[in-house]
């Protein structure tokens, strides 16, 4: 299964301002499009690239400037220490889920195809969707389903679950979105499968505690008046991202001086979130929903 085509390639490249002799982290490998588009502009820098899933592997690129961690960004502070980095020049990560991960039946992450109800990124890892749909009480699948998912009727579909998982274990995706069916609304099943689906994926892969574990380490590694580069494609994790650029936390009141200045650690450099422009939207369903927001260290 190939991967998707980097979404603001040229947007988030630029946005790093890369030198030369930086090092920069691509944070969110996968099938290498951001990588192999940063390490063209870096002549005797570094390259840090993370990602968790072993089918980013192939995509290694074969080049003494390259370094791969086959781990999750939340460990950013931790192998970059390893590697003997202190601080670095700029980071991207490009957020959400590979089309590569969505188009293989086997990893259970799209609703089109039958398979098990997977989910994972880390393979390696002992929770999967089947373990939530089938152990979880029912007032932890409602509360997933409303944070995660934003749906109304969480209390509903957790309790048709658990009502289901009774007689026997729900295995497969069919099995599953047969328990969705009578929830199912005219002209509005696929946006509300993609919402029950994306509240399970975050909560099997933790993807806003570990963001907001890698966006807090990002404080410490960049250097002043480096770049901080996201894509992000839903809500939750814009909300994260938009909320830390701006206040560096992610709820209540930003912390002032004794001046009544904001004590944050990055400035916002694009006040307006860029978004792909109409034709990329056409040639890349992906970018659709893409967000791109550019913050440089203070």
């Amino acid at each position: 299964m190939g991967y998707h085509t980097p979404v603001l390639l040229k947007e988030s490249v630029d946005g790093l301002q890369i030198k030369p002799d930086g090092i920069y982290v691509d944070v969110t490998f996968g099938g290498g499009g951001h990588s192999k588009e940063i390490i063209k502009n870096i002549i005797n820098g570094k390259l840090v690239a993370f990602d968790q899933d072993d089918d980013a592997m192939p995509n290694l690129i074969d080049d003494e400037r390259f370094v791969f961690v086959n781990q999750n960004f939340r460990f950013l502070k931790n192998f970059l220490k390893y590697h003997k980095i202190d601080k670095v020049d700029g980071l991207l990560a490009d957020l959400g889920v590979s089309s590569h991960h969505f188009d293989d039946p086997e990893r259970g992450f799209s609703f089109r195809f039958e398979g098990d109800l997977d989910m994972r990124m880390n393979q390696s890892a002992k929770l999967s969707a089947k373990n939530i749909i089938n152990e979880y009480e029912e007032e932890a699948l409602a509360k997933i389903l409303w944070e995660y998912g934003e749906l109304k009727n969480s209390r509903k579909l957790a309790r048709a679950i658990v009502d289901k998982r009774k007689g026997r274990k729900v295995e497969t995706i069919n099995e599953f979105t047969e328990i969705l069916m009578p929830y199912l609304t005219k002209h509005a099943e696929h946006k509300f499968l993609a919402k029950v689906f994306q509240a399970l994926r975050i909560e099997v892969n933790r993807e806003m505690d570990f963001l907001t574990e890698m966006l807090l380490q990002t404080v410490d590694v960049i250097k002043p008046g480096g770049r901080l580069v996201v894509i992000t494609y839903h809500s939750l994790e814009d909300r994260i991202v938009k909320n830390f650029i701006k206040n560096g936390q992610f709820e209540g009141e930003v912390e002032k001086d004794f001046y009544g200045n904001k004590d944050v650690p990055f400035k916002a450099v694009n006040r307006k979130v860029i978004v792909p422009d109409n034709f990329e939207i056409k040639e890349n369903n992906r970018a659709r929903s893409a967000k791109l927001r550019i913050a440089e260290r203070i």
